[in-house]
């Protein structure tokens, strides 16, 4: 089975925090359950270790190089318009600690699992189709993903790399529109990672601020998920 890196950053000599819930569900006054529910959000989150990772066949990107890739967005814009792209954000604690579980490519690359709808595909079917292509188990049982929120919007407004939380004024056609989602996980469960990539367990205080390291779209996670209460199972 393959294992799961864990960066958790601790330099030596420092107490880690203990896993007691410091994140407690908040209390409100609101005038209705519906809006105090949506206030004040609450998000399960289990050990890394409930979790077993076993590997499968690699996973390869559709274009073999970033040239290809933009060309063949653009050959796509021409016909279908602005790309869709869905990917989740899957969350467990360690040391009472939130942390993202990122696929690795190389030394230096960082992604969240997810990828490209297809033409007229429901966002969270299409989420779905693509978390099992990516994780899901190859024992035939099939994986419950339970799409929880939407914690981000990212568009491209070229054909180049640069992506941003919000559409640019001088910019009436985006080509790319990415939606971010929360996935809640299930208290255990079975994930197969592709042979080409690591599954890494990185920490919130490590991705925070840290666009030189994972690129401005993960590194905005910390901001995007600190309105979610995380309770510690």
């Amino acid at each position: 089975m393959a294992g799961v890196v864990r960066r958790t950053g601790w330099p030596q000599g420092v107490n880690q925090p203990t896993s007691n819930n410091t994140n407690a569900k908040a209390q409100t006054n609101g005038p209705s359950t519906t809006s105090a529910y949506n206030l004040n959000r609450t998000i399960h989150l289990y050990p890394l270790s409930n979790y077993t990772f076993g590997t499968k066949d690699p996973l390869y990107e559709r274009d073999p190089s970033v040239p290809a890739r933009f060309q063949r967005m653009r050959d796509e814009f021409e016909k279908i318009g602005m790309r869709r792209s869905v990917e989740g954000v899957l969350l467990v604690h360690e040391h009472g600690l939130p942390h993202v579980l990122l696929l690795q490519l190389g030394t230096t690359f960082f992604k969240l699992p997810g990828g490209e709808l297809n033409p007229g595909e429901d966002e969270i079917d299409g989420l779905k189709r693509l978390m099992t292509e990516t994780l899901g188990r190859q024992d035939g049982v099939a994986q419950e993903w339970v799409v929880e929120d939407t914690i981000g919007n990212w568009w491209r407004p070229n054909f180049e790399p640069p992506q941003y939380p919000y559409v640019p004024p001088h910019i009436t056609k985006p080509k790319e529109h990415k939606k971010l989602f929360l996935v809640q996980l299930q208290e255990k469960a079975l994930f197969a990672v592709p042979k080409n990539y690591k599954l890494v367990a990185a920490p919130l205080f490590e991705l925070y601020d840290n666009a030189q390291g994972y690129g401005p779209i993960i590194s905005s996670l910390p901001q995007a998920l600190c309105r979610f209460n995380f309770v510690y199972l």
